[in-house]
């Protein structure tokens, strides 16, 4: 890493877990593919592009959402709503 590369990362906000929440909750009540210019407007606040960015490939690498070039969806199911779903005969 060179040492413009590294002063870049340090000065980089990090989000906060009331931003993080308020995005998950955002892209759930949301029901289908949001594009980055959706999803900014959905949102309460405003927030940093690059905030958003970092929020984003958190929840994607946590298995939350989805991204593709035309957006971003969410996916994640809890447990106990997968378990009533196979109870009542979906199958995957």
């Amino acid at each position: 890493m060179t040492n413009a590369k590294a002063v870049q990362v340090e000065a980089q906000h990090s989000p906060t877990l009331n931003t993080i929440t308020m995005v998950e909750e955002t892209l759930k009540s949301a029901r289908q593919l949001l594009t980055m210019a959706e999803l900014k407007r959905k949102l309460p606040r405003k927030v940093m592009h690059g905030t958003l960015i970092q929020i984003l490939e958190y929840l994607q690498e946590s298995g939350k959402i989805l991204i593709f070039p035309k957006g971003v969806v969410w996916t994640y199911m809890p447990p106990e709503q997968m378990e009533r779903w196979k109870r009542e005969g979906l199958q995957i």
